[in-house]
């Protein structure tokens, strides 16, 4: 079932900025980042309830898709990330593709399997995770199916 609510812009301009040509082409434009494919992910706010949309890179296998809580190497989480935490159930759009996944958090051997498929999607994560003082946590988003 998609999500409902109402929609509240992100503060990163840039990113709100990707977000809105992005789902104003359905996907055909704003697809990339520095010549890499993203998916836009839309969750539910932990503490307002609204829609939230982040454009993320596209790390994906076998239709299931991991998002990485980076903040480009920021010492704290994004928002995103407890947004996730306390409403699992969010939407993803790859490029005109649109489905509803439920996000669980990775850890282990299956954290360490995502991350290498990540780095190998955006090599910049080693690097964020050099400079970031906190285990980056992933998750992997799975297909609601009816």
């Amino acid at each position: 079932m998609p999500l409902t609510g109402t929609y509240e812009r992100g503060t990163a301009d840039w990113a709100s900025e990707q977000v809105d040509l992005f789902e104003s082409t359905n996907g055909a434009e704003g697809n990339e980042l520095r010549g890499r494919p993203i998916i836009v992910m839309t969750s539910v706010g932990a503490k307002s309830g609204n829609l939230r949309k982040i454009p993320l890179m596209r790390v994906e296998h076998e239709g299931e898709y991991a998002v990485v809580a980076s903040l480009g190497g920021a010492p704290k989480h994004p928002t995103w990330y407890y947004n996730l935490k306390a409403n699992p159930h969010v939407e993803l759009q790859d490029r005109s593709v649109k489905k509803d996944y439920l996000a669980r958090e990775l850890e282990g051997a299956e954290r360490e399997l995502w991350w290498e498929r990540s780095v190998a999607t955006w090599p910049d994560y080693v690097e964020y995770a050099k400079k970031a003082d906190r285990v980056i946590p992933l998750f992997l988003l799975t297909p609601i199916t009816d």
